[in-house]
């Protein structure tokens, strides 16, 4: 059960950073893809919303689950 909160919010994370890619929100996209090394924008990016939306998900899943819970 907890496995799945963390996926769902590394999921969300992936969504999300695509769509600040998508619509170019705040001139990321055209910043990162101007710089000489956009991989490393592109995986900062990644990273800190993985961490973000990965670490509520899981702080959702713990603070919910019952004592009984084996999962």
């Amino acid at each position: 059960m907890v496995w799945r909160h963390l996926a769902v919010g590394f999921l969300a994370a992936a969504v999300f950073c695509t769509a600040i890619l998508a619509s170019d929100l705040a001139g990321l996209r055209g910043l990162i893809f101007g710089s000489d090394q956009p991989w490393l924008g592109l995986g900062l990016l990644f990273f800190g919303l993985f961490i973000t939306f990965g670490s509520v998900a899981l702080g959702i899943s713990l603070m919910t689950l019952r004592k009984d819970d084996k999962d």
